[in-house]
């Protein structure tokens, strides 16, 4: 019988609502922006988006989309190596590598696809001498791409090295000498932490000891590096880091996608051989437009990554004077460590009832006793935003 699955699912359920961690989802009635008008809550500063450059509503951005998608309608109907290839994949593929300074790039409908397309596969094709070093505290994706290459090839390994610990990387190295194929995973940007990797060393050992760099710059690209390429630029390795994984959902457009860039050998394999491009419908022509034309505003104007930098250091000055302590770094993402997942998501809740829509992260997604309210800040914010904000935390 089933039926107790459905008593389980119940259990569960009210086991959240008890311990205030459950989550309840709002309805926006305006597109995103650095306001928004949510249902019941009305007009309130938007602190929650990845929509870094504030392209997500950009004219340019959202008529690139319709024209698309009137030129190529809604979809291939299909995967790629049925249907076919259109233009608007090269086009907008092209303009990825070019952004990553890679020789090729190929995209996925998210990131997470991205993810668990060439960590896996790479885990696979390297046979019974192969180790995944992955930092502690990377995104999800990169979490179970792991775990499922080590499902695909049970002769594969993993290590997961302190968070940003680069002794504790040097020793899982050093002990994985004698495996043939070693890959080092690493988030740009930790989502939660808002700290960045610390790329230059992680690039030097990983160049020492013969492995493979892979790097997860969802929230680099569009914020840190001279003209925004991301965490690599920061650190002065653009064009010099193996793989790079990225999306297309957050400041690149803030729609949907993801994408690999590398050598055109390890792309030429991901079109192959990766199971999320072969069995999974290419992306579709309105999220590959936006994307594109987020793409050309980023690398022919730089003013918008000079405003969120103004508005990220205004923010966090703005915080740290009411008591809240902040971080520094380059992201534009600040998080506010509160302890418990349920004051978090009373904190998060409040802010909403003062016209600031911030969310509040607890357990499973940050460890227990480290939730947090999660800061972000847009190009598209004026100073009366960050303002409106900040009262609002005067008063929580």
């Amino acid at each position: 019988m089933t039926n107790g699955i459905w008593r389980r699912i119940d259990d569960d359920l009210d086991g959240m609502r008890r311990a205030g961690q459950y989550k309840r989802l709002k309805n926006l009635m305006r597109p995103m922006g650095p306001e928004s008008e949510i249902e019941g809550a009305g007009n309130v500063v938007v602190l929650c988006s990845n929509d870094y450059l504030g392209l997500a509503n950009h004219p340019e951005v959202v008529t690139a989309a319709i024209d698309a998608q009137k030129r190529w309608g809604a979809g291939t109907g299909s995967v790629r190596f049925i249907c076919g290839t259109f233009d608007y994949h090269r086009e907008v593929e092209e303009k990825i590598a070019d952004l990553s300074a890679s020789e090729a790039a190929t995209t996925y409908v998210s990131c997470w696809n991205a993810n668990e397309a060439v960590i896996p596969t790479l885990m696979t094709i390297a046979g019974d001498s192969v180790i995944a070093v992955s930092d502690a505290l990377n995104h999800a994706s990169i979490i179970d791409a792991v775990r499922l290459g080590r499902q695909m090839n049970k002769s594969a390994q993993s290590r997961i090295y302190k968070h940003s610990d680069m002794d504790d990387l040097e020793n899982r190295l050093k002990e994985a000498a004698a495996i043939k194929t070693k890959l080092v995973i690493t988030d740009g940007v930790f989502s939660m932490e808002g700290d960045i990797a610390k790329l230059d060393r992680i690039h030097a050992l990983c160049a020492e000891h013969d492995a493979l760099l892979i790097v997860d710059d969802s929230h680099g690209v569009g914020v840190c590096g001279p003209t925004g390429r991301g965490v690599a630029e920061h650190y002065g390795l653009h064009g010099k880091i193996d793989c790079l994984t990225g999306t297309l959902g957050k400041a690149l457009g803030g729609a949907a996608g993801g994408y690999v860039a590398s050598r055109k050998n390890l792309i030429d394999l991901m079109v192959q051989k990766s199971r999320p491009q072969i069995f999974s419908n290419a992306l579709p022509p309105a999220t590959a437009g936006a994307a594109r034309a987020a793409i050309d505003i980023l690398t022919r104007d730089s003013s918008r990554i000079e405003k969120l930098r103004s508005n990220v250091g205004y923010m966090r000055s703005g915080l740290k004077a009411r008591g809240f302590e902040t971080m520094e770094g380059p992201s534009a993402i600040t998080p506010i460590i509160l302890g418990e997942t349920a004051k978090a998501i009373a904190a998060s809740r409040r802010l909403l009832e003062l016209g600031v829509f911030v969310i509040g992260f607890g357990y499973p997604v940050v460890p227990e006793g480290t939730a947090r309210l999660r800061v972000q800040i847009s190009a598209a914010h004026e100073k009366e935003h960050l303002d409106r904000a900040l009262d609002a935390f005067q008063k929580l």
